[in-house]
This record gives C-alpha cells, structure tokens and sequence, in this order.
C-alpha cells in the first residue's frame, strides 16, 4: 500500500458536498481529530462567490439538522437572508380542501417552538460549508477519484492524475452516482419512480404567511416552499411526460397549471425563475461499510423529495457516524468493522424505515381509487384530531423523531474546537 505523500492523514472524505464538508468539520468540532489530520477530496468546490438570487436547489432543515450546523460554526456563517424559518405547515390531499376536510396542519406556536425549521439557500449553504470546515483545519484536496483500496490498517485513495492519500477511516460522501461506492462494488436496490421534480421559484398573489403548503395529487406531490420577499420555491413531482410537456410551456401558461394544481391556494403564480426538472429514483446502497470505508449520505440512500428529507437523513449519517467513532480509542481504530457495523445498523435501518414510508406515501396519495381517496381524507382528519398522533408527526417535521445522536438532542452548545 502507498504511503500518504507528504501528510499523514487520520480521515478522508470524498466528496465537497454539504454533507461531506459536514462530515469533516464535524470530526473536529467533535475532538475525534485534530486541524490538518482531515482532507476533503473533490472534482471541484463550491463556487465561492455567491449569487445574487436564491439558488433554485433550496432545503427543508429540520431542528437536528440546525443544531448540527450549528455546532460546526456553520448556521452562523451561512447569511441570514438565505434561510428562512418557516412557523407553519399544511398537507392535503387532492379531493380535500386546506386547512379543511382531508388535511393536517401544523403550527410551532402549538408547539411552543419558534419555528417548524428553516428553508435554505443550497448555494449559500454548500458554501458556509465548505469555508467552516477551510477554517476548522480541513484540507481540501481538488482531483478527480479513480481508485480505493483497502489493506488491514487503512484506506488508499489513488485520483487520476495519480496523487495517493491514505488513512485510517474514508468516507464515500460523493453522492449518488458515487465512485466511492462503485470502487467498492458495492451495488444498489430501488426503483425509478417514473417522475421527474420540476423546480422553480415563483411569486404568488396571495402572501405565503411563512407557511409551507404540500398537496397531494394522483400524479405526485406538490409543494410550495416559503422564501423571503414573498417568493415560493415549488418542488413539483409528477409523471415523466406531463413533466416534459409542463416544463415546455410558456412561463404563463405553466403560472396558470401551477395554479391549478395548487388549489389555488397562493392565487395567481408567475415564474420568478427558469423551470429545472429532476429525474427521481428510490436507491439503497446493499452495504454502507466496508474495512476502512464508510458511505454517508446520497451515496448511500436516495429518497422521494415528497417529505424533503434527504439531506437531513445524510445530516443524520454524518452525526450518527462521528458519534459511533468517539468510541475508539484513537484515530486507528476509526476503520474497525466493529465500529463501522455499529453505524451501519444504526442508520441503514433508520433510512430504510424513512425511505419506506416516503415511497408508501407516495403510491397511497397516488392512487386514483374513489375509495382509497375516501381513506386517506379520513386518515388525515383522523391523525389532525389525535392528539398523539399529531405530535409524533410533528417531531418528525421538525426532524427530532427517530434515533436522533444525543448530542443533536437539545441546544446545548458544544465546546467549540
């Protein structure tokens, strides 16, 4: 096995993403490594200079997901105009009215909490990033990943242009056409859903009221996302070709359909941006470590936009396995099966239980059934009465349900390293 050229290393990251730059911040504010003993290896970074506008990828951050970033100095370095906490949620079905038969609502003054959690810009926030774990003390290494092997004591990590750099623990956060996981061979189960997500953000006639609003249709889900200034980010998913023929429609025309297949509920629509369309896939990796090597993230799972989840689960991942890593004893021992599998059962079950419900959901809501439509209206009601119920759902929107790391529990802050 080659030697490291020129560092020695105590964890790898592949991938620049949000949740690897996370990942690699987190291992030091955590004191599991020290500045400089950590590298990031990436095609390429962010784009440091920021956009003026609202970058069309925005997130869901749910309360664990804030808490972590906060603790990696990262909430406070992304700028408060590009996140905004939103206060209320409500979900309907297509044959139900909102706020009325057939929905649920959720409001964080019910639940004596500020906010239900935060829509962020995904620009900004792949930047805050990336320059908070910069100035933590992780190396970042731009070159494209060719090969990873794995003897007994680490992991290698050979880029095309033939640079090596080896540690004890590697983290595949490369996404989901990860070539971490590919190098491995480490395949995949799921399913494509035969939907594309049309994104855009449009202003609205009527004001959002810091509220996020999902529908239901047979077609797929509907969401309107609130941003600052009156601007919604919609997150629309529906069948491959009827996503085809809207996203070729005149900005006017696709205004009025969107309209339409909101309910009406923000009024009249007009595009404030241009429409992007994203093919969407359920995908699980069939093993998230290996000797030496761990997968995070969208490498790792793949999930329906419908709950927007996906990169709180890959927030989740990255906490889950640095906590499981604080039981080595030292930086050699981050590579250990025993402590790899502890992260494996831990979070593979997690993301499997999420990624269940969210591909059920979808196929219950996508049924035309007059009957299963009748259900699910009742379903609603039924939960928005239940008092139980209603506050496990909201513990979820909030991103709290679940086995959720202790130290991602409540707002204590963490010694800062």
């Amino acid at each position: 096995m080659s030697a490291v050229r020129g560092r020695s290393l105590d964890l790898i990251v592949v991938g620049a993403g949000v949740v690897g730059a996370v990942t690699a911040r987190l291992a030091i504010a955590r004191g599991l490594v020290a500045a400089g003993r950590v590298a990031v290896i990436a095609d390429r970074l962010p784009d440091p200079v920021a956009s003026a506008d609202w970058d069309l990828r925005v997130y869901a951050l749910g309360r664990a997901s804030q808490r972590l970033l906060a603790g990696c100095g990262i909430w406070e370095a992304l700028p408060a105009e590009r996140r905004y906490g939103y206060e209320r949620m409500c979900v309907w079905d297509a044959s139900g009215e909102p706020g009325g038969s057939g929905s649920i609502s959720f409001d964080c003054a019910e639940l004596g909490e500020p906010d239900l959690g935060h829509i962020v810009d995904g620009g900004a926030l792949a930047r805050a990033s990336v320059a908070a774990a910069r100035d933590a003390g992780v190396v970042f290494i731009e070159g494209r990943l060719a090969a990873v092997d794995a003897s007994d004591s680490q992991a290698c990590a050979t880029l095309e242009d033939g640079r090596e750099f080896a540690a004890p623990l590697l983290v595949g956060a490369d996404g989901n056409e990860s070539r971490v996981r590919a190098a491995l061979g480490i395949g995949t189960s799921g399913h494509s859903y035969h939907q594309d997500a049309l994104v855009a953000h449009v202003r609205t006639e009527k004001p959002h009221r810091a509220t996020a609003w999902q529908r239901f249709l047979p077609s797929g889900p509907l969401a309107l996302l609130p941003l600052p200034d009156g601007v919604v980010s919609i997150v629309w998913s529906t069948a491959t070709r009827e996503a085809e023929r809207l996203a070729a429609m005149p900005p006017g025309e696709f205004a009025d359909e969107l309209a339409a297949a909101s309910g009406g509920v923000l009024g009249r629509c007009t595009l404030a941006t241009p429409i992007a369309r994203f093919p969407l896939r359920l995908t699980h990796a069939l093993a998230y470590v290996r000797p030496h090597v761990a997968l995070v993230g969208d490498a790792a799972h793949a999930v329906h936009p419908l709950a927007g989840q996906g990169l709180n689960l890959g927030l989740l991942d990255a906490a889950a396995l640095v906590d499981v890593l604080g039981a080595a004893r030292a930086p050699a021992e981050f590579g250990e099966l025993r402590l790899l599998r502890r992260y494996e059962r831990w979070r593979r079950s997690e993301n499997q239980l999420a990624a269940g419900v969210f591909d059920g959901l979808e196929r219950l809501f996508g049924a035309a059934n007059t009957a299963v439509a009748t259900v699910r209206a009742m379903g609603l009601d039924w939960v928005g009465r239940s008092g139980l119920l209603k506050r496990r759902f909201a513990a979820h929107a909030l991103g709290l349900g679940g086995d959720v790391p202790e130290f991602l529990r409540d707002d204590r802050p963490w010694p800062r390293r």
